[in-house]
């Protein structure tokens, strides 16, 4: 996952390494939260208002996932 920007990726001092397990993925869009770049460009994670979406699986990334999740459960919409 790269340009991690957004509060769901708050402290992370490198590119996290999540699981993927589709071959489809997200076009890039100004909801876009996150990119990863396999291949082509995609958005791996989307945020709009309250909502977040991402395309990976957290709960099966290990340490960044977790991360991930404790991030979203602070966020304060």
């Amino acid at each position: 996952v790269q340009d991690i920007t957004q509060p769901l990726f708050s402290g992370f001092n490198y590119e996290p390494y999540c699981y993927f397990v589709h071959s489809y993925y997200a076009e890039l869009c100004e909801e876009t939260a996150a990119t990863t770049f396999y291949g082509v460009k995609f958005s791996s994670a989307l945020h709009k208002n309250n909502f977040y979406g991402v395309q990976f699986h957290p709960e099966k990334s290990a340490d960044a996932g977790e991360r991930i999740l404790k991030n979203f459960i602070a966020l304060n919409p």
